[in-house]
């Protein structure tokens, strides 16, 4: 029987066996399958682990039967069978009601797959699938046994089985492979070739073999993925964006002058950067990575400023309502009249700064939409109102996203699209996300780096409080919160939670979930824990209790915009001594006066927004205390992650830490965070040398001579992403 990559494993497995493949594992064809690659692999002569399972597991274990007894049960009717096996690091029980079992003898290997349950301490498996290894089963005596990911139906060694019906006969696996990697490219990097890649991975005969056809398919993974990238590059080029070159005696020196400070060597620099870029047709698509108060602002608005000055219209993007308001009133303030053109105090030579939101009044927003349209508002900063349909711009030049992470990718291409040809595209984070740090080493986005921060900047340092194990330090804490206000300093209380409002509900804040909380893993984990501590219920403790005689307000992403924007003024304006809030103020809060910010129960906070949030003090010459309270034990995985953000303020250390704890997350798809990467063996935290060089090798074959026409094998694999609905996330990356 012929049969191709793409066959239906109905037609290799039968159709029992392929339906439940295909409902359980989502394996629907013959590339499906082989692609399915085992998890691990069970040395024989050396035990597997039994003592690290944990309950409720779902695993498949590799051990020796040491006891089998049958007795008649006492409160009901039939017999159970009870076997005892082990593998020299610990040993469970498996049970069987009424000889419903395989036969099984003392001293026999084999594979037993279920669920781990606990019944009086002891570890058991209730009527879990058995497979004996015999002298004359070939596939159980080699020196490496696959074990793969399995569901409830599918155990292992019928996937095992399955596979061994592809790559027992060399000469159909040979027909239906086509392999993607050209020839000169295997050959430059000393690369298997496919089948034989397969065969290593699936059967092994040794470690070595298994580490040549890692190598050999991360590479598959990283061209097809680099080529795709690489052939969306070379077609962009073929539409072209509006230079927008430097000129002078126009706004962006005016800005320069109007500055009441000095530039930072690393803000010209990268200012430099972005000129450049921006004087070219071909549209700029970087990233600004800049440690929290590094002044990544005032090098967007010098960017905006040429962009202007070039005769075209730039948009700020914003996740928040508070957020888009303080970056127009601080764009405004910076510019001064050249920020208020066509007012009677504005001065003609600029242009005007236009802030449009969706809780704007009608007229408001209107007359916002209006010097949009005409081209009067050279600077517009906005929420997702931007991309609302009637949102039209005269020359959309630059498009600028503050937090990028807090957008997702349809989002940013809404706001691109609205423009004659394609903007420019700048956008900023304080704390690379995993997947924003994943799409870089991947090859979407170019990266600046601003590390320096402005001089007079205090310093934040950070401490963990393990209120759970030292009750005394949170008392300490809020002593200190006392001393900053004393000495005529402010501080924040962030909280995770708004509260029981008079509607009855109990939210968290606005923003996406997943993308900075805590690890998947820990999210739902031990029901048994309290709620997350609620903004409205400490703000209540605190007001009647160790901070009593101070001044405490909230703030939160629920209140009427007006009510949020007064409470803000307030707090920027001292009438407030402590601000206990959700993460509405993550970011582009700006109070230089505060101080200190106490986190609760911050292991629920992922370690970009703890990054953020302690970004929020000492934004001023005074130094900064952010206080981490969590009640987790210090010694856990949890703890240590807390301690690690503690330890450093570096932005990309705290990105491969949270990478470690998160992995890529779907770097092809939707998903910004988890355990799923859309590759199955490249991993960004141990391949950057490689997805390094097979970005150069993609970036050549697409460029020289017919690009993918002259590598028909890698075309085909690309275009297979391409009818893939993750490949439009990378178009529109």
């Amino acid at each position: 029987m012929a049969i191709s990559m793409d066959t239906p494993l109905t037609r290799v497995l039968g159709p029992k066996t392929a339906k439940v493949m295909a409902e359980q594992l989502a394996l629907h064809t013959v590339r499906d399958l082989l692609r399915h690659y085992p998890r691990r692999y069970a040395q024989r002569g050396e035990m597997t682990r039994l003592d690290g399972l944990e309950v409720g597991d779902r695993v498949t274990v590799l051990a020796q039967v040491k006891n089998v007894s049958t007795r008649r049960m006492q409160q009901r009717r039939g017999t159970l069978t009870e076997v005892t096996v082990g593998d020299g690091a610990g040993s469970m029980r498996l049970v069987f009601f009424n000889n419903r079992h395989a036969h099984l003898d003392v001293g026999e290997w084999g594979l037993f797959a279920g669920t781990v349950g606990l019944w009086r301490g002891e570890k058991q498996f209730t009527h879990p699938d058995c497979h004996i290894i015999t002298g004359g089963d070939d596939d159980w005596a080699r020196a490496l046994v696959p074990l793969y990911p399995a569901s409830k139906d599918v155990s292992s060694w019928v996937i095992q089985k399955s596979v061994k019906l592809l790559l027992d006969d060399p000469r159909s696996l040979e027909q239906m492979l086509d392999d993607p990697l050209p020839a000169p490219v295997r050959e430059r990097h000393g690369l298997v070739d496919l089948p034989t890649a397969l065969r290593y991975k699936h059967r092994p005969e040794s470690q070595e073999q298994v580490d040549e056809a890692d190598e050999r398919l991360k590479w598959d993974e990283a061209l097809v993925l680099q080529a795709t990238l690489a052939a969306r590059r070379r077609a962009a080029a073929l539409e072209p964006g509006i230079a927008r070159p430097r000129s002078s005696g126009g706004l962006l020196d005016a800005v320069d002058a109007a500055l009441p400070f000095s530039l930072t060597d690393g803000q010209r620099e990268v200012g430099e950067e972005l000129a450049a870029e921006l004087a070219r047709e071909q549209p700029m698509n970087r990233l600004l990575q800049g440690e929290v108060g590094s002044g990544k602002t005032v090098v967007a608005l010098r960017a905006m400023a040429q962009v202007v000055d070039a005769g075209g219209q730039a948009a700020l993007l914003a996740p928040t309502e508070v957020l888009a308001a303080q970056h127009a009133r601080s764009l405004a303030g910076i510019l001064g009249p050249l920020g208020r053109a066509g007012e009677l105090d504005g001065d003609p030579a600029g242009t005007r700064v236009v802030l449009l939101t969706g809780s704007q009044k009608a007229a408001v927003r209107r007359e916002a939409r209006a010097a949009v349209a005409d081209g009067s508002a050279g600077i517009v900063v906005g929420t997702h109102a931007l991309l609302q349909e009637g949102v039209e711009f005269a020359d959309l030049g630059l498009v600028v996203v503050d937090e990028q992470h807090r957008f997702g990718v349809e989002q940013r291409d809404a706001l691109r699209a609205k423009g004659n040809r394609p903007p420019h595209v700048l956008v900023m984070t304080a704390t690379p996300i995993p997947r924003t740090v994943a799409m870089t080493v991947y090859g979407d986005l170019e990266t600046s780096t601003l590390r320096q921060l402005p001089a007079g900047r205090g310093g934040v340092s950070s401490s963990v409080v393990p209120a759970g194990e030292k009750p005394a330090w949170l008392d300490r804490a809020w002593a200190r919160v006392r001393e900053e206000v004393a000495a005529g300093r402010q501080a924040y209380v962030v909280c995770p939670r708004i509260g029981d409002l008079e509607d009855g509900s109990s939210k968290a804040d606005e923003g996406p979930d997943g993308e900075d909380g805590a690890p998947p893993e820990e999210k739902g984990a031990g029901s048994d824990r309290r709620p997350p501590l609620a903004v409205l219920d400490v703000a209540e403790a605190l007001r009647a209790g160790p901070l009593s005689a101070l001044r405490v307000e909230v703030l939160h992403g629920r209140m009427p915009p007006e009510e949020k924007e007064a409470r803000m003024r307030a707090f920027a304006a001292a009438e407030v001594d402590v601000l206990v809030a959700t993460t509405v103020v993550e970011v582009g809060v700006d109070v230089p006066n505060a101080t200190v910010m106490v986190v609760m129960d911050a292991d629920r906070f992922g370690v970009s927004q703890l990054h953020q949030l302690r970004g929020r003090v000492a934004r001023g010459r005074h130094p900064g205390l952010c206080l981490l309270v969590s009640e987790v034990s210090s010694s856990s995985a949890t703890g240590q992650r807390l301690a690690s953000v503690a330890a450093t303020t570096d932005g990309f250390q705290l990105a491969r830490l949270d990478l470690e704890t998160r992995r890529e997350g779907d770097v092809l798809g939707a998903a910004q965070s988890g355990r799923r990467s859309g590759v199955r063996l490249l991993s960004l935290l141990d391949d950057e040398q490689l997805i390094a060089e097979a970005r150069v090798e993609a970036t050549a074959l697409v460029e020289h001579g017919r690009g993918l026409a002259d590598h028909p094998e890698l075309a085909a694999a690309v275009a297979a992403m391409s009818l893939d609905e993750r490949a439009d996330y990378l178009e529109k990356a």
